[in-house]
């Protein structure tokens, strides 16, 4: 199954990308640990973000044509929960 994935989620992980950056130049200028932890934290949280939106937006297309083929879609939440669990 292929999956389309929306300009806000692309919108998302380039800010990130840029986030990113960011926290290159900070090490490039020689910045203090804290500042560096702290845009990398917001990196990560940027990234879990990211990770949350995508599977709730696959597991939605994913349940509903389950739904439409009259199977089961109990084991897609499952699978989309043990995703979330693994990205942590």
């Amino acid at each position: 199954m292929s999956y389309n994935y929306t300009e806000d989620i692309k919108k998302r992980l380039r800010r990130i990308e840029g986030q990113v950056r960011g926290v290159l130049r900070l090490m490039e200028e020689e910045k203090s640990c804290k500042d560096v932890v702290s845009q990398l934290s917001a990196v990560r949280n940027a990234a879990d973000k990211a990770i949350a939106q995508i599977v709730a937006e696959n597991l939605q297309q994913c349940i509903l044509e389950e739904q439409a083929a009259g199977r089961d879609s109990s084991k897609l939440v499952k699978e989309a929960i043990e995703l979330l669990v693994k990205s942590r």
